[in-house]
């Protein structure tokens, strides 16, 4: 049986109030880019068409895939709306290339970065990561990118750099959400140094074998898998090396329920519900939901010394 969206969560419940209050007036505008909207799925889905060249990845896990009508269909991307189904009817008006991506900030080598000549930095790798959310429900996804450190290195960071900050597109032509204050925009995370070289880390520029569809965070992204996902920052123009840790935009939102850290602790709960346990998109039953989302192993030891309930 097939879960579209967790029956015993509601709405007022799974986004700050603010945001879903401001959901109406958002469709009022959205009916104004019909022609646009109509076209989301359609250009998300052109997009995807495009193969990828990649081997297999390191990484990896032997559970049953999340469909791509649910992985592409089933989306938090508030530059494009705050409904999970806004992010594939309105993404179509979003334009992939040319893009560039820009590196600055405490490095020896900054730069910028044209999006084709970024998919050949190094080679493509296809890995299956969970994927946890903060309002309660989780996917398994099949990406593809490269770790974010093979970037990394080619920039050098100084000593002083301690935190990775990245912005994502900003332009209200293309994205209708940016037109409500919802979020403070340009949309921005951030990461400690040594967990943005984790090589669980991931730049990623496809899923499923093919180009990220728009809806997705075309065309590149984030991938930080033992996080909630609102961590994993979509259709990124700017990564920043700076030595104070950044102020995201859901900190800058909504504090007491977001933290810089993000990660995924059933033992940490959010405010307004419990982060114990996580429905599967695609099952009927809820899961115990896993510490650092079953990553412990790799990324436990950089929060030996972290009190992970205060820096939640």
């Amino acid at each position: 049986m097939l879960i579209k969206r967790p029956p015993d969560i509601l709405p007022s419940e799974i986004t700050p109030p603010e945001v879903y209050r401001g959901r109406r007036e958002f469709m009022r505008t959205a009916a104004g880019l019909a022609l646009a909207g109509s076209l989301g799925v359609q250009a998300g889905s052109a997009a995807a068409a495009v193969k990828l060249a990649t081997r297999p990845g390191p990484y990896g896990t032997g559970e049953e895939l999340t469909p791509w009508k649910d992985v592409t269909g089933y989306n938090n991307f508030y530059e494009f709306g705050t409904d999970k189904a806004d992010p594939a009817r309105h993404a179509g008006s979003l334009r992939t290339r040319p893009w560039t991506l820009q590196v600055d900030g405490l490095v020896k080598r900054p730069g910028s970065y044209d999006i084709d000549a970024l998919l050949k930095l190094a080679p493509l790798e296809d890995r299956i990561y969970r994927m946890r959310c903060v309002e309660g429900w989780s996917m398994v996804i099949p990406w593809v990118g490269y770790p974010l450190n093979e970037l990394i290195r080619r920039v050098e960071p100084l000593g002083s750099a301690k935190y990775v900050e990245f912005t994502t597109l900003n332009d209200r032509t293309q994205m209708p959400g940016v037109r409500f204050p919802v979020l403070d925009w340009p949309y921005t995370e951030g990461l400690r140094l040594d967990e943005a070289q984790h090589p669980l880390t991931l730049l990623s520029v496809g899923l499923y074998g093919e180009a990220l569809p728009n809806q997705n965070g075309a065309p590149v992204r984030i991938v930080v898998p033992w996080k909630y996902g609102f961590k994993s920052a979509k259709s990124i123009v700017r990564i920043r090396f700076v030595e104070k840790q950044p102020v995201s935009s859901w900190m800058s939102a909504a504090p007491r329920e977001y933290g810089f850290y993000s990660n995924v602790n059933p033992e940490v709960d959010h405010p307004r519900w419990s982060q114990a346990k996580e429905r599967r998109i695609g099952e009927f039953l809820k899961r115990k939901t896993l510490m650092f989302n079953g990553y412990g192993e790799q990324v436990a030891r950089m929060y030996s010394n972290l009190d992970l309930r205060r820096y939640f």
